[in-house]
């Protein structure tokens, strides 16, 4: 039955050595090892481990302070997917399916399968535990990032969970923006869950088996794919381009700028709620690009949009790519002179986009954009930017399509489970 507000919260359990016995009927209802849950799952599925108790090169461990994922090197592919909890599901199904995720998902950023029977070790008159389509595949710096959606607290069911008093305040719907066209099907959504990777099948894998560990507790409700990052978060990695063909995320806050992250993205102590410290907030943006209209704009125009050079990366104020832009000097409607945290108070996020192209829309064009992924320590820092960005030059060749937002929890402790101070 949902949780109702007399009902006493209870303290996290720690994290168990293996999938719950849901958790296993979920892999066997999506194809995975029936036979365990019979056996019960404790005495089957090894604890979190990592190979010959080392870290697998080019790997990502899921524990630390933060969350990875934010910070880390942005890999080159994504798989975005948002989930709603099951109607009826309680405070304990939630809890059980957030430690079930935390163990799968500290397994395969190690480059391990989703248990420890995986793909071939079970029986073989069983479906498999793990889908096995990343077999052979090393870990491909793999990060898992976990988030709680506003309706997650409170949604017209109620209170299910017993969490609502510890909604933090500032997780509210983002309002309205001038130009949206947003698709409800592409937006919000009780969890989300955020994969990226260097190896698109290693990000596709990891998605589909929490998926699968999650049938009958949470159901996907959209999912996005991403290629060809358009941010970066460290200073070695070279700024890339969008679709557009312009260089994105030139001023981005880095891993190393230690400050910025304290001011600008990571919940402090002495915010609110105390649960969240050390996390952030999520902004996911599907944006739409008009590609064939944009391809028909002289070069010159597009650089005026932009306030940017094409090649170069420069602003069209002078210097190079990394000198700062003279905002007197670019169109007051250019991209870069209204997102420049000088002309916004300075405001700052920290950018992880990703390219997507998903074939062509009825009309046989093009259906491609940007998906958008805004860290920030308070959501106002992104309402701020883009109620600033309404008069756009670049807005006449976007729409945002769809639209999220999430608290993301701190990072994981060895032997805890993502979000268990929200439930402590």
């Amino acid at each position: 039955m949902p949780m109702t507000e007399d009902v006493e919260p209870q303290p996290p359990q720690p994290l168990r050595s293996g999938l719950s016995r849901r958790g296993l009927l979920g892999l066997a209802a999506g194809g995975g090892a029936a036979a365990l849950v019979a056996a019960g799952a404790g005495g089957f599925l090894a604890g979190v481990a990592q190979r010959d108790g080392r870290q697998e090169p080019g790997s990502h461990s899921f524990f630390g302070a933060h969350q990875a994922g934010i910070t880390t090197p942005v890999q080159e592919h994504l798989h975005f997917a948002a989930f709603d909890m099951m109607p009826r599901s309680d405070r304990d199904t939630l809890v059980e399916l957030l430690q079930d995720w935390t163990y799968a998902s500290a397994r395969m950023t190690q480059g391990l399968e989703v248990s420890a029977t995986g793909a071939v070790g079970g029986s073989p008159e069983a479906p498999p535990d793990d889908s096995g389509e990343a077999l052979g595949l090393p870990a491909a710096a793999l990060t898992v990032t976990f988030g709680f959606g506003p309706t997650l607290f409170e949604n017209e069911d109620g209170d299910r969970y017993g969490i609502r008093e510890r909604r933090p305040p500032k997780l509210e719907r983002l309002p309205p923006f001038l130009g949206e066209d947003l698709d409800p099907a592409q937006s919000g959504g009780d969890l989300c869950v955020q994969v990226c990777a260097d190896d698109p099948q290693v990000a596709v894998h990891a998605i589909r088996n929490l998926s699968r560990i999650a049938f009958g507790r949470a159901k996907l409700r959209w999912s996005q794919l991403g290629f060809g990052k358009t941010s970066r978060t460290t200073t070695d990695q070279h700024t890339p381009r969008n679709l557009f063909g312009f260089k994105d995320g030139t001023a981005n806050i880095l891993a190393d700028d230690r400050e910025a992250l304290r001011e600008h993205v990571w919940v402090a102590d002495d915010d609110e709620p105390a649960w969240l410290a050390g996390g952030s907030y999520l902004v996911a943006r599907k944006i739409a690009m008009l590609i064939e209209t944009w391809d028909r704009v002289r070069l010159s125009e597009q650089e005026q949009i932009f306030g940017r050079d094409k090649g170069e990366g420069a602003p069209l104020s002078g210097g190079t790519e990394e000198t700062a832009p003279k905002l007197s000097a670019l169109d007051e409607h250019s991209h870069v002179r209204l997102a420049h945290p000088d002309a916004n108070g300075g405001t700052r996020i920290l950018r992880r986009g990703f390219n997507y192209v998903g074939g062509n829309n009825a009309l046989g064009r093009m259906d491609a954009g940007l998906f958008f992924l805004a860290y920030q320590r308070d959501p106002e820092q992104f309402v701020s930017l883009q109620r600033r960005l309404s008069t756009d030059l670049l807005n006449e060749y976007i729409r945002h399509v769809g639209t999220g937002i999430w608290a993301i929890p701190a990072g994981v402790d060895e032997g805890s489970y993502i979000g268990a101070a929200l439930f402590a």
